[in-house]
């Protein structure tokens, strides 16, 4: 039960690693009431912005209800019996390494595992990959070469014990919020320094005590200062290092590492070399500006060198802790989700783990060698090796690196699956068969998250239409391909028990992956799953790694790697002389599939910016609120361009969620290149190079719709508002009549209109009206256009009185833009509390607004009001 009385049902956040515990509450109107979970270890009933707007994302809009086969809605029976077929058909011409399937952290550990078995066990082939090897291939790489399997060694309540804590290539605030707060809880009770490696400075950084703004890609060279300096300083545990090897060649290597090309000085490196070695609690934090990286997988073991020389390793309040992207990340890594993996972290290219696997499954074949990782798959797609591929969950039309080249690839496969929830992606619209999955919040199975927590999602909503769970899809496809008995599953909690048995393999073979107490979990027990973390034996339950220097090498030690600095792939020149970094925001998740269709969590930033230094934007005469064209040698694009000296001169940051249907311009994985770490495969998103010029538009234009809209411009970004849609426009054709323009974007060609225009400045507004009430409003301007952009999103569905002035009747207060996503809370109320005196600390917008009060990931920018706006002087007292 929760506050209301009412019955709520535990389930698990479906966004990043985390993994936090929700409360879910059928609102009786197909929505859901959503909130933390106090009981869950994770989040202790925290929650984002993301999380906590999660009601607002279950509706039926844009579901896809029925399959559908070259766009036509069909049935199941004939589109699993054409995927079947045409699968087979490839097997039979061309071999099992003709077909291959791309799959997603947002699939439930079920799911993945019934695709893995498919595809390595009966269809024969490792082409099994996951957009997971976007942003954790590289720690899975360092993982294993370090401790011998893929594994976490801490867990989140080292971040409680700590000392020191460090955050590289983590945006930890946006990106992971719930455990930002835990960490400054940390400070808060006992002290703990935060420290930030990470060449922007991001909302991190405002409760750190050092921000070391590096060179991108130099984290190596940091690291390995490090470990000299713990050598230098003797912080070595000598007793530890008895369970290790190559110590003394990691050390060489660090040694002859040259620090200067991490663009730091040297007392910045000296402070924080010396912070690190005399704080024995020490948790090293890193997230994808480690992992996206073509030297990612070094930049993994420089910093697991620095935690075995120490012994920092498995005690409370140490240890280094990889964070993902995803709430399934880790569960797709267990079960063998990608394509270079076993089952159970047991090894695809070791006979044994691969002969015992076969038994299991009673499988036909298991292949031998790796498959193709997921850059390689998309080009085996687009030059005709791949005959066949089935896109689960994931956009890489979109996300991809070289997105166009991949979104180009899989319009070339001779036939192409997709199973989502919506038909409206970059990646769907592509496909000869869509087949309509359940959502989150209407199938049930288990994730597991960063810290090794397997918790369940529970479904408390019906699956709409004929939408069916992934494992099912699955299951059916495999026994139409001729295995009956393998996929004869009638539950998810079926495929979950078969899974844990297997698990044992992992014990036996002396890996770290072992759930096979789980493995007799009646239809009961499986739906009462509290959370709990593996390993899960009887004899050992959850807990710390390595601690007693016992690791999953043969001779049970660990190693140390030497590496050594190695520069990003794409160098800066001439042509392109800026790095382009890309990322998340705060409250957008991957492409939007999901969160895009909440107004709270689109009005925080609605539109796509590219991050630049303001020494950039006046050299190229760039002002605030322009448009620039960002151009690298494999795309373009063109985004808002926002002047900040949060990045450093010669860098540009830009976020990755937009799409060909929010904002066909802004792509910005198009510019990516596809280079990839050459142990991990996991390709280099942090440090492209491009060009950068001002995008020089005949008009702009800004408008706001109940309905749907239909723009034809250069650029345009759509966002959902409470009432309809706002959209940015910008175009480089003269139109010449603006009234019939706005019914054409609208498409409302009988709509009452109301048009002011100056053709000689350049300026047209045209309100529609519908039945007395704005249908739709659009502002042209020959600069970018200035509004009152959030009142205008109000406008649609009302009266609409002087909405010509593009400005709220004096009497109405203006919120301005949304700062505080959890509360809906704007700026200018902000700005107007603390311009009367009646706040001047965060803590105290908080209490008495509410802002940066759930998840505190805005908290920084509460910070950045108050050091800009200057409180008004109180009036003088009457004498």
């Amino acid at each position: 039960m929760d506050g209301s009385g009412l019955p709520a049902t535990r389930s698990t956040c479906p966004y990043c690693g985390v993994g936090c515990g929700v409360m879910l509450r059928p609102n009786g109107q197909g929505g859901l009431d959503v909130r933390g979970d106090p009981d869950h270890p994770a989040n202790f009933g925290r929650l984002c912005s993301k999380g906590s707007a999660l009601g607002e994302t279950v509706g039926l809009e844009q579901r896809l209800l029925t399959p559908r086969l070259n766009g036509q809605d069909s049935d199941w029976d004939s589109a699993l019996q054409l995927v079947a077929d045409r699968f087979s058909q490839a097997i039979a011409e061309h071999g099992p390494d003709s077909v291959a399937f791309y799959v997603s952290g947002q699939l439930l550990t079920e799911d993945y595992y019934v695709a893995n078995k498919l595809m390595k066990g009966f269809i024969g082939s490792a082409n099994i990959d996951t957009n997971s090897r976007l942003c954790m291939a590289s720690s899975v790489a360092g993982h294993k070469r370090a401790f011998g399997t893929d594994t976490v060694p801490g867990t989140y309540e080292d971040l409680d014990e700590a000392d020191l804590i460090v955050l590289v290539g983590s945006n930890l605030a946006w990106c992971h919020p719930v455990l930002y707060q835990r960490v400054l809880a940390a400070r808060k009770a006992r002290g703990t320094k935060i420290v930030v490696v990470d060449p922007r400075r991001t909302a991190s950084c405002d409760g750190a005590d050092m921000h070391l703004p590096l060179e991108p890609g130099s984290d190596v060279a940091l690291f390995n200062r490090l470990l000299a300096e713990i050598n230098e300083q003797g912080a070595t545990d000598v007793a530890f290092q008895a369970q290790t090897n190559d110590f003394d060649a990691a050390l060489e290597a660090a040694q002859s590492d040259d620090c200067s090309v991490t663009g730091l000085n040297e007392t910045q490196i000296k402070t924080f070399c010396n912070l690190w070695v005399r704080t024995e609690k020490v948790v090293t934090i890193f997230s994808q500006g480690v992992n996206q990286s073509t030297s990612g997988s070094d930049k993994v073991n420089a910093i697991l060198n620095c935690h075995l020389a120490t012994g920092r390793i498995g005690k409370p309040g140490c240890g280094p802790l990889s964070v993902t992207g995803q709430p399934n990340a880790m569960g797709g890594r267990e079960v063998g989700g990608l394509a270079n993996m076993l089952a159970c972290h047991l090894d695809l290219e070791n006979a044994d783990h691969r002969a015992a696997v076969r038994d299991f499954w009673q499988a036909p074949r298991i292949p031998d060698a790796p498959g193709f990782k997921a850059v390689d798959m998309f080009r085996a797609a687009g030059d005709g090796r791949i005959k066949a591929l089935w896109i689960i969950h994931t956009n890489p039309a979109v996300s991809m690196p070289d997105a166009d080249a991949v979104r180009d690839a899989i319009a070339a496969c001779d036939f192409t699956v997709v199973s989502d929830i919506t038909a409206e992606t970059d990646t769907a619209r592509l496909a000869d068969v869509i087949l309509p999955a359940s959502a989150w919040a209407e199938k049930e199975g288990t994730v597991t998250n960063s810290d090794r927590t397997i918790s369940l999602q529970r479904a408390v909503l019906p699956a709409p239409g004929q939408a069916r769970p992934d494992w099912d899809i699955l299951a059916e496809v495999g026994r139409r391909m001729g295995h009956m008995a393998a996929f004869d599953y009638a539950s998810q909690s079926e495929v979950f028990r078969e899974y844990a048995a297997l698990s044992a393999l992992g014990g036996y073979f002396g890996r770290d992956f072992d759930i096979s107490a789980l493995a007799d979990l009646s239809d009961a027990d499986y739906a009462a799953l509290p959370p709990q973390r593996w390993p899960l034996t009887k004899a050992r339950k959850g807990g710390r790694f390595f601690a007693d220097g016992t690791f999953f090498h043969a001779d049970g030690k660990a190693r140390f790697l030497p590496v050594a600095w190695k520069p990003p792939a794409a160098k800066t020149e001439p042509r392109f002389p800026f790095r382009l970094n890309t990322g998340r925001l705060r409250d957008q998740w991957h492409t939007m599939t999901r969160t895009a269709l909440s107004p709270r969590l689109a009005a925080h930033l609605p539109e796509p910016f590219a991050d630049i230094h303001p020494e950039d934007a006046a050299r190229l005469s760039i002002l605030p609120a322009d448009l620039v064209r960002l151009t690298s040698p494999v795309g373009a694009a063109i985004l808002r361009a926002r002047i900040t000296d949060a990045v450093q001169p010669g860098q540009v940051f830009a976020s990755m969620h937009w799409t060909g249907e929010t904002a066909p311009s802004a792509r910005i994985d198009a510019l990516v290149p596809a280079a990839t770490d050459p142990v991990s495969g996991q390709p280099e998103s942090k440090a492209g190079v491009i060009a950068l010029q001002r995008f020089e538009a005949t008009w702009y234009g800004f408008a706001v719709t109940r309905g749907e809209l239909h723009p034809d411009c250069a650029y345009w970004a759509k966002a959902r508002t409470q009432t309809g849609f706002r959209v940015e426009l910008a175009g480089v054709n003269e139109i010449s009549d603006w009234e019939v323009e706005a019914r054409r974007l609208f498409a409302a060609p009988e709509a009452l209109a109301t048009t002011i225009t100056d053709a000689k400045r350049g300026v047209a507004r045209v309100v529609l009206h519908e039945h007395g009430l704005v249908l739709a409003a659009l502002f042209v301007a020959r600069q970018p256009v200035a509004v009152i952009r959030d009142y205008l999103t109000t406008v649609p569905g009302t009266a609409g009185e002087n909405v010509l002035t593009g400005a709220p009747p004096v009497d109405m207060p203006d919120p301005g833009p949304v700062l505080c996503s959890c509360f809906g809370i704007g700026i200018n109320t902000i700005v107007e509390a603390i311009e009367s005196g009646q706040v001047m600390t965060v803590d105290a917008v908080g209490a008495a607004l509410g802002a940066g009060t759930n998840c505190g990931s805005c908290r920084p920018e509460i910070a950045a009001l108050l050091d800009s706006v200057r409180p008004r002087e109180p009036a003088d007292e009457p004498i």
